[in-house]
């Protein structure tokens, strides 16, 4: 069966994590664009909250409670959304915890629990839409982290997670092709997000958790979400400082290293207190799209032309041809001078 995504206004997306952030944010601009929304996370009164805006301002959405890390709260959630709306079009794997700590100075369980959300909470999601995306095509979109391809201080077992993650989603999509399955798959590699993450952390080094710079809008990753849905798209990294570090990280490692270690401060802000209760274990700080005390930057170049590879191919082409006329006009000037 030939892979054709449909038109977001035709679509009915679902989104795990969606009561804040990213996940709300995306649930919130999918409505906007006429998408039929689906939208999943633990806490069931901001959920409701969420749906009552949507609908108020015309959108169609439901919502249904549900832990990531639960197998069968996750496939009850996929058949929920069948049941409401027949089918599923674009299912998002977007919810996410972490944990601010030295990695020996983590507790198990809460590393276990961290886990648990952000691998598992993806194998979940992905058992549970894989055979509704077989039957008629679609999108499985999976939000990971520029920390899935390089280390991250104090964010050890979030960096962790991400890289199983990776590895994950890129396996399970050599895996579907080579069934033919008519599902695009991808995943989503956001940098530093201006949203509640840090605020929503368990937080054991002291201070306040922060997103260090460069941070980016969030909005950036809701566009590159709904693209996703409706191209085929292997991947993007969301922010072109992201994709500088990991570039950094892959190519000049051992001094990634020593940077990291220094750079570990702006991950922490001595002066303020980590807001309580975290989200590990229970929803908590829920229905806010961006932190509180952080600006995310509205605009990345890299990460608008990666939406459009068309219109880079076309600039990279032209700028080429730009070059090599330069290059005959001024070798023709060259010869003629020497006559």
């Amino acid at each position: 069966m030939s892979l054709k995504l449909k038109p977001i206004d035709q679509q009915v997306i679902v989104i795990t994590g969606a009561s804040s952030g990213i996940g709300l944010l995306t649930a919130r601009e999918a409505a906007k664009r006429g998408a039929k929304v689906v939208l999943v996370a633990r806490g069931d009164e901001a959920l409701a909250r969420v749906v009552d805006e949507i609908q108020a301002a015309g959108g169609e959405a439901y919502h249904v409670t549900a832990d990531v890390g639960d197998a069968e709260a996750v496939r009850r959630a996929a058949t929920h959304a069948v049941a409401r709306f027949g089918r599923i079009d674009s299912w998002v794997n977007n919810a996410g915890v972490t944990i601010y700590a030295k990695l020996l100075d983590t507790p198990i369980d809460e590393h276990e629990r961290l886990f648990r959300t952000n691998y598992f909470g993806v194998v979940n999601g992905c058992a549970a839409a894989v055979p509704h995306l077989r039957e008629q095509g679609g999108a499985l979109i999976t939000v990971a982290s520029i920390a899935a391809g390089m280390p991250s201080p104090l964010m050890g077992a979030y960096a962790a997670s991400k890289h199983a993650v990776k590895g994950y989603v890129d396996t399970l999509r050599g895996e579907l092709l080579q069934e033919a399955a008519p599902i695009s798959t991808t995943l989503i590699q956001p940098s530093g997000i201006d949203t509640p993450v840090a605020e929503h952390a368990s937080n054991h080094a002291g201070g306040k958790a922060r997103i260090p710079p460069l941070v980016y809008d969030p909005m950036l990753v809701a566009n590159a979400i709904l693209d996703a849905a409706t191209r085929p798209t292997r991947g993007v990294t969301v922010g072109g400082a992201g994709k500088a570090q990991v570039l950094f990280a892959q190519h000049a490692p051992a001094l990634f290293d020593r940077v990291a270690a220094v750079g570990s401060a702006l991950f922490i802000d001595p002066t303020k207190n980590q807001p309580r209760p975290d989200n590990l274990f229970a929803p908590a700080h829920n229905g806010v799209e961006r932190s509180r005390d952080q600006t995310g930057k509205g605009f990345s170049l890299y990460t608008a032309a990666m939406r459009r590879p068309g219109v880079t191919l076309a600039l990279g082409a032209a700028l080429l041809g730009a070059g090599l006329l330069w290059r005959r006009q001024d070798g023709a000037e060259g010869s003629g001078a020497k006559r």
